[in-house]
């Protein structure tokens, strides 16, 4: 009887102990002196490897700064995207900073941050195109998109003619090829495009700026670590108070993403 008893004290001790260490995150990150990051290293410009083979972009930037906040210096795990999400399960990393889209599916297994960028859809034509001022345009004219993708259907909704192309560089060329009068795709992959040809002949005649059009990306965390999610929170508040977080988004993007 009594060793039965040093059992069971023994094992809710483990039991105690363990779950103390799985909600106590942040104590652990501040502990090793260490905020892992899980990213792909493949996604320009969110994060990609320079010419000289450097770890960097938006995504990269953003974790550096929260893991300065936190009192950490920040440590990058690569990995493909399909499994990327699921490394956070067998504690390969504390968050993955990746441009992770806030889904409903995705908040039943995992927490988020505070969202820190936004992307909407943008219905791009060629510059000199007079005739396409906002989407109800579309209607009877042709666009490049991906047939699956919310763009895509965007675009036959308001009555476009949809072209199917696998990628948002694929629709550009085709634009600007006269095969097509105009590509609904994302704001900020126009933007990336943009930083890099400048004089590309193409604009962004409309935005769809409505509250519930927007795609927005979040800091991903395992659940039950509401301490460090809300020093991500207080990191990301913080960088945009001080201007930390326009100057990246500007350096990527050449304006501030946020919204």
């Amino acid at each position: 009887m009594k060793i039965r008893s040093i059992l069971l004290v023994a094992l809710l001790q483990a039991v105690t102990a363990t779950a103390a260490f799985a909600a106590d995150n942040l104590a652990q990150i501040k502990q090793a002196g260490v905020f892992k990051i899980g990213t792909e290293g493949t996604y320009a410009p969110f994060t990609f490897h320079d010419a000289s083979g450097k770890l960097t972009g938006f995504d990269v930037e953003i974790g550096t700064a929260i893991a300065q906040r936190l009192g950490v210096k920040p440590e990058f795990i690569e990995g493909k995207w399909d499994g990327l999400i699921a490394g956070l399960d067998v504690n390969r990393y504390d968050a993955v900073i990746n441009e992770v889209g806030i889904t409903d599916a995705r908040k039943v297994k995992y927490d988020f941050s505070e969202p820190y960028i936004t992307s909407h859809p943008a219905l791009i034509v060629k510059s000199d195109n007079t005739s396409i001022k906002t989407f109800d345009d579309l209607k009877g004219k042709k666009s490049a998109n991906t047939l699956t993708s919310n763009f895509g259907k965007l675009a036959a909704a308001h009555g476009a003619d949809v072209v199917p192309v696998q990628g948002f560089n694929e629709s550009i060329d085709l634009l600007l090829s006269g095969r097509v009068d105009a590509t609904v795709n994302d704001s900020l992959s126009y933007l990336d495009f943009k930083k890099h040809k400048p004089d590309a002949k193409v604009k962004i005649a409309a935005l769809d700026n409505a509250a519930d059009s927007g795609d927005q990306s979040a800091v991903l965390i395992r659940k039950g670590n509401p301490e460090l999610q809300a020093a991500i929170n207080k990191a990301l508040a913080d960088m945009k108070k001080d201007g930390t977080y326009e100057k990246i988004s500007k350096k990527y993007f050449g304006k501030d993403v946020s919204q």
